[in-house]
């Protein structure tokens, strides 16, 4: 079997040569070759013409997010962005990913060998599920880029308006949604499409901290919902979509006034924090009417909280192969039988906004 050619883009030396050490210490991939900067990686992936991208933000010459950009305009191919944990760099990454980034992964803060041992394991399991992602992906987004050519600055940049986008009608019907690898685009188109008096929906989407935050708020921007993290005891009042703040689940609890958000700080589930079962499993437990929808990401997150949410007596959806970047997680919630439906973006849209 041919091994996933791999180019490593960073202007530190001592990362290149760890992130290649660290790539090549797997059977299935092969580091053929590292840039410093952007200038020096056209060339060599005209040379080498690898099958993923590993790429850093911040750079010489040409930032990462330029270089993307153009990237993706004209030569589409599988990127992973290696991202600082910062501010900047969590906005930075929001945007890489709309700019067709299929995945991130964060640089260890420490030299800890536990935590650099989970990074070297996750950057693997990211390079070989990117590798199997179909090119017309790729090409398919950057044609919709492409008619971005620059971008139209409104007041907004300089004064946002004050209209407030806060409700205050409690919501009957909970949508509970969740999300991995590729989760990010397809909820932001998802929650662009909806009308302002959609039921509650409380997401889970594989992130870290920080970058959930500034996540909600770029959705939030461009949706007549009110997009926010959640903190605990929000209310999940109609018109509002909360998101599980990175390294926290998420739960949905009820009380005389209705239903609100319990953030928790237990264990990973499934390896993951937040996890999709967490909320999906709190939503079948206390909510009357629910739906549960499962998105785009690898591994099985979510899958059997689905299948609670059906035995619960709640609507359920998986989301179809066609339009998912990884069909793992839908994939798996099929399998068990927990899909009453299976839609793709523009399907789960309608159904949402008919929704009473």
């Amino acid at each position: 079997m041919n091994k996933i050619k791999v180019l490593v883009v960073d202007d530190s030396a001592v990362m290149r040569k760890t992130l290649t050490d660290i790539l090549n210490g797997s059977s299935k991939i092969e580091v053929v070759g590292t840039a410093l900067d952007p200038y020096i990686a056209v060339n060599k992936i005209k040379q080498l013409n690898p099958d993923v991208l590993t790429l850093d933000i911040e750079m010489p010459r040409m930032d990462g997010l330029t270089f993307l950009r153009k990237l993706m305009l004209a030569n589409p191919m599988p990127v992973i962005m290696v991202s600082a944990f910062t501010d900047k760099g969590a906005l930075q990454t929001i945007r890489a990913l709309e700019y067709g980034a299929v995945d991130f992964i964060l640089k260890p803060r420490s030299d800890d060998t536990a935590e650099w041992e989970r990074f070297a394991g996750e950057l693997r399991e990211k390079v070989i599920t990117a590798a199997g992602i179909q090119l017309d992906r790729f090409t398919a987004r950057s044609r919709e880029k492409a008619i971005e050519v620059e971008e139209k600055f409104s007041a907004d940049v300089i004064l946002p308006k004050t209209v407030s986008k806060v409700r205050t009608t409690h919501s009957d019907v909970i949508i509970a949604l969740g999300a991995s690898t590729g989760g990010t685009e397809v909820i932001a188109k998802i929650l662009s499409g909806l009308h302002e008096n959609v039921p509650a929906i409380a997401i889970v989407q594989h992130m870290p901290e920080k970058f959930t935050e500034a996540f909600a708020n770029r959705v939030n921007a461009n949706s007549k919902l009110y997009v926010k993290e959640a903190q605990n005891g929000d209310r999940l009042y109609r018109g509002t979509a909360l998101v599980t703040p990175g390294n926290r689940h998420m739960l949905v609890r009820s009380d005389t006034n209705g239903y609100f958000a319990e953030i928790n700080d237990g264990p990973p589930v499934n390896r993951h924090k937040p996890s999709v079962d967490v909320l999906f499993r709190s939503v079948a437990q206390v909510v009357t009417k629910s739906v549960g929808i499962l998105c785009t990401g690898m591994g099985a997150d979510g899958a059997e909280g689905l299948g609670e949410i059906l035995q619960a007596g709640g609507a359920t959806i998986a989301q179809d192969e066609a339009s998912s970047v990884v069909f793992g997680m839908p994939r798996e919630a099929i399998k068990r039988g927990a899909a009453q439906k299976i839609m793709n973006i523009e399907q789960m849209i309608a159904f949402i906004n008919n929704l009473q």
